[in-house]
């Protein structure tokens, strides 16, 4: 059982009885684009940029967004209501083409569907923290930039799925995507940073990548920390030179990568800029969560 509070069009209901339509076009095209967010000291972390980007790829795909940012946080706030735990939570935003006949025309669909799903979050455990994770490098490439966009976030997920498959199956992690150019892209879930040389490094945006929240919250924390960050091209030979790696998400954080492929990256060990911005991170997210 998931343990979960679900808001389908401004009702809310538990997870096991909240429905939508088999013929919502998010359902049977992924015709849809999403947000993930998470709470800190109970009030959504940065919603307006997550608000923001899911109008942008919203807008990609010409898809309305009739709701205001006033109405997607009173929602949120109701669904948060009802989850009765006092950890941190976990919410996801959906917004859909809505329920209409089994055609790509989006005229059939009349309304779009609005999705809020709020569960207990799940923190990073110790072992990660400490120890850190392995990554493979992906045979599955990012979308080509005029195919399925990375930049949309998009409900259409199934690059990403199965670029992590083959990491699972591999006892990995995390899956880094190359593009069509042969440079690094993205994590199947995350965003991608490597350090060299004192800098954090991290794909550009001309690579083809979804421009995370967080991704774009460490180049914040590294002008706080006085710790150089910076995107770049990259290629699958920077790899070899990498002192640390380091993934970001909205739900992970910054997590530090410690092998890849099989072989240790650096020290084995979670390095010293990798640390102090996992410290960072953590206590700007905090300090933002109370004012």
């Amino acid at each position: 059982m998931i343990d979960a509070m679900v808001n389908v069009n401004g009702e809310i209901k538990d997870s096991q009885t909240a429905v939508i339509s088999v013929f919502d076009h998010g359902l049977l095209f992924g015709d849809g684009v999403y947000e993930t967010l998470r709470t800190y000291n109970h009030r959504p972390f940065l919603l307006e940029r997550h608000l923001d980007r899911l109008r942008a790829s919203a807008q990609a795909i010409n898809l309305p967004v009739s709701l205001t940012n006033e109405t997607f946080r009173s929602r949120i706030d109701s669904t948060v209501r009802t989850v009765g735990t006092s950890a941190e939570l976990y919410i996801r935003l959906l917004h859909t083409r809505g329920t209409g006949n089994l055609t790509y025309d989006p005229k059939a669909c009349l309304e779009p569907t609005s999705i809020i799903i709020v569960k207990p979050h799940n923190e990073n455990s110790a072992d990660v923290l400490n120890d850190g994770i392995e990554i493979i490098v992906s045979k599955v490439l990012r979308n080509h930039q005029e195919s399925v966009n990375p930049k949309i976030k998009s409900n259409n997920l199934l690059n990403n799925a199965l670029a992590m498959q083959e990491a699972l199956r591999s006892g990995a992690q995390e899956a880094l995507m190359l593009n069509h150019r042969g440079e690094l892209s993205e994590c199947a879930q995350a965003n991608f940073f490597l350090v060299r040389h004192g800098m954090a490094l991290t794909p550009s945006v001309e690579a083809g990548l979804l421009e995370g929240v967080t991704r774009n919250f460490v180049f914040t924390l590294g002008a706080l920390t006085g710790i150089p960050v910076r995107a770049s091209i990259l290629h699958d030979a920077d790899l070899a030179e990498a002192e640390e790696m380091f993934i970001t998400s909205t739900t992970r954080e910054i997590v530090p990568v410690t092998k890849i492929g099989g072989r240790p990256v650096g020290t084995g060990q979670p390095g010293q800029i990798t640390t102090a911005l996992m410290a960072g991170f953590r206590q700007r997210a905090n300090e933002l969560s109370r004012e």
